[in-house]
């Protein structure tokens, strides 16, 4: 069955399909032993020959996992520290997979794992706006103005953040514990807008991607997902319209 080129591409986990459309541009990718730069060329991937930098790629099945990742693990493939990564954990996953998005070093919490491209692309890109729900303990108990911040968006170095749904769930004498939903992935974003508007994060814990919780696993276990569940996540990644 013959399919758009760069879709074989993303869903081989070479890259997204947007990705995709830049190494067929640019003449990095052959079929049959030709360059192929046209976009929307369709292949038969089962018995045409595709390489990408004169390298053939191996279409395996979707895979799909979702990690409860400890805290002090790398969300890398590769770490030149030598720190351990979280694909360690993956013991008995004989495909390649990668994480979609990250979690500080120190942070822990639910972390989705595929060899899915585009499905990566859907649940990280700031465009589909998927819900990313966080346990936050800050230090202080944050004022009326500090959340009204957190809501509105706060300003960063590269520009202001979409607004966050924030509410205090506990309050103690020096520190607070916070339920923050975002919906995008920018680098150590949570402890950057905590930080900028006057109370520092003490740990993070990711609890929810959509409608996806960790349920009963527990640190360092992993499972793979259902279709149902794969396909409920597809869904809120196609309805950017009702998120903020």
């Amino acid at each position: 069955m013959e399919e758009r080129l760069q879709k074989i591409l993303s869903r081989a986990g070479i890259t997204s399909r947007r990705k995709a459309e830049g190494l067929i541009l640019s003449g990095r990718v052959k079929v049959d032993g030709q360059i192929v730069t046209t976009l929307g060329t369709k292949v038969d991937p089962k018995n045409q020959r595709i390489e990408v930098d004169g390298k053939p790629i191996k279409i395996s099945p979707p895979v799909y996992l979702m990690l409860y990742k400890p805290r002090f693990y790398v969300t890398t493939l590769y770490d030149p520290q030598g720190r351990p990564k979280v694909t360690d954990l993956l013991k008995n996953v004989r495909v390649r997979v990668y994480p979609i998005g990250r979690l500080d070093f120190d942070a822990e919490g639910l972390l989705l794992f595929t060899n899915d491209g585009e499905f990566a692309n859907q649940l990280i890109h700031p465009r589909y706006k998927v819900p990313k729900t966080y346990e936050v303990w800050v230090r202080g108990i944050p004022d009326k103005k500090a959340l009204n911040l957190l809501r509105t968006g706060v300003k960063l170095e590269e520009g202001l953040t979409l607004p966050a749904r924030v509410k205090i769930k506990k309050k103690m004498r020096d520190k607070s514990l916070l339920e923050m939903i975002i919906y995008e992935g920018r680098y150590r974003q949570i402890k950057r807008m905590c930080a900028s508007v006057g109370y520092p994060v003490l740990h993070l814990k990711r609890t929810k991607i959509g409608l996806l919780t960790l349920g009963r696993l527990k640190p360092g276990q992993y499972r793979y997902l259902t279709p149902r569940e794969v396909s409920a996540l597809i869904r809120t990644a196609s309805r950017p319209s009702e998120n903020p």
